[in-house]
């Protein structure tokens, strides 16, 4: 049992994910969207958005460093078990939160405004329901463990297995003693990367970095050039110098 939920479901989801990227982007490139839905409610999208991906944002940085900086790395620049024990615990917490209060808000709106979720697909809802466990399962190994509990440091177990996964020498022994709480997170994690890419979340890894270093569009009003018509009184002004503006493509 431990072989198939630390070795073979992880590197199955890996790979489902990796092909379902390449299969999204080969054959379904338009469909490579948020699917937005701003036009058709704004005021709650603008608290709820803002939110939920400030919270994931944080999550995913926490994660990052968590996972894959080993625990020796920290402790050689100065950072104690202590001090990063308080961070992780008070700025995950308060990140995984933020993301749990936005997706609620988002939720709700999705089901509250008809056009918007006249727009909602079973995958979607699917997809909230995945993303909500993962998130709900973190937050409940966190605080059941750091808050309720005398503390587990998943550094020693969780993120070397991780780390193994990468190193194509993965060690299943390490998972065995993790707390129950913490394994849900985990496998619940891993189906969340299999479903991703089928999912709108797959708009995440084609962030419009490029945007920032496009050239300028020069836009130009119409040319009121004396001598090419006549002007006429009404509501057609005197002739103007055309207007220049400038924007991103």
């Amino acid at each position: 049992m431990n072989v198939l939920l630390w070795v073979v479901y992880p590197y199955l989801a890996i790979a489902v994910l990796v092909g379902g990227l390449i299969w999204r982007y080969r054959y379904d490139k338009f469909g490579w969207t948020t699917r937005s839905s701003q036009l058709y409610e704004s005021a709650v999208l603008r608290w709820g958005s803002p939110l939920f991906h400030f919270g994931v944002l944080m999550v995913l940085v926490g994660h990052i460093g968590g996972l894959l900086i080993p625990k020796s790395w920290t402790e050689a620049v100065g950072v104690t078990e202590h001090m990063y024990h308080l961070t992780a615990v008070f700025v995950g917490t308060v990140a995984g939160l933020c993301t749990l209060i936005g997706m609620a808000i988002l939720i709700a709106r999705r089901r509250l405004t008809g056009p918007v979720f006249a727009a909602t697909t079973k995958n979607d809802k699917a997809m909230y329901v995945v993303l909500a466990a993962v998130i709900v399962c973190g937050l409940w190994a966190t605080l059941k463990a750091n808050v309720a509990g005398d503390g587990y440091d998943y550094r020693e177990t969780v993120s070397p297995w991780f780390r193994s996964l990468f190193y194509l020498q993965p060690d299943p022994d390490l998972m065995a003693g993790v707390p129950t709480t913490f394994q849900t997170h985990v496998i619940v994690a891993f189906a969340l990367f299999a479903f991703w890419p089928f999912t709108r979340l797959v708009h995440a890894f084609s962030a419009p970095v490029g945007y920032l270093t496009r050239p300028y569009v020069v836009y130009r009003s119409r040319d009121t050039r004396p001598g090419l018509r006549p002007s006429r009184p009404g509501w057609e002004g005197p002739p103007t110098a055309p207007k220049t503006r400038a924007t991103r493509r």
